[in-house]
């Protein structure tokens, strides 16, 4: 996704079901996506290595379903792991549970490793959030542990999970 998407990842957060467990069902307002969520982007988004936020749309008719992201884990802390990078994704409701975010996930998995210079590839999600974790162990991750997670959006208390590649 370009930082000209925003009306996408707006379109994507105003449904209360998919931001529940992002930030208690809070939808994101037009003003928020432009003020936060593109400088966000901005920062961490480098085409070469394949960080930022991937669209995913469907094969057949082109609709935008969601997207995963590809970042360096702590990315907004003092300490990046530049060799570890974070997977995320977020998907509309109607296509939940079949396998969108597995197949998509699953493909920037492949790019990332085939792309090398990556030691490892992490995820996480806030204990409750099954779906997710689900998608992580599909994609070979394994559970590391349960801790506060610290971004200047807001902590949670968050699962980690992971895979080491080297």
């Amino acid at each position: 996704m370009t930082l000209d998407d925003a009306d996408l990842l707006f379109e994507l957060d105003q449904d209360s079901e998919v931001m529940r467990f992002i930030n208690k069902g809070k939808k994101t307002t037009l003003q928020e996506v432009h003020e936060v969520f593109i400088p966000r982007l901005k920062a961490y988004r480098n085409e070469v290595k394949g960080w930022g936020i991937w669209q995913v749309t469907l094969k057949d008719s082109g609709r935008y379903i969601g997207w995963v992201l590809v970042r360096p884990m702590a990315f907004f802390s003092e300490n990046p792991e530049l060799e570890n990078l974070e997977l995320g994704w977020r998907f509309k409701r109607d296509i939940w549970g079949k396998g969108y975010a597995t197949e998509a996930a699953c493909a920037l998995k492949e790019a990332l490793i085939n792309k090398g210079g990556i030691k490892k590839l992490s995820a996480i999600a806030v204990e409750a959030n099954k779906a997710s974790t689900n998608v992580m162990l599909k994609l070979g991750m394994r559970y590391l542990k349960t801790e506060l997670h610290k971004d200047p959006l807001g902590d949670a208390e968050v699962v980690f999970y992971e895979m080491t590649l080297v």
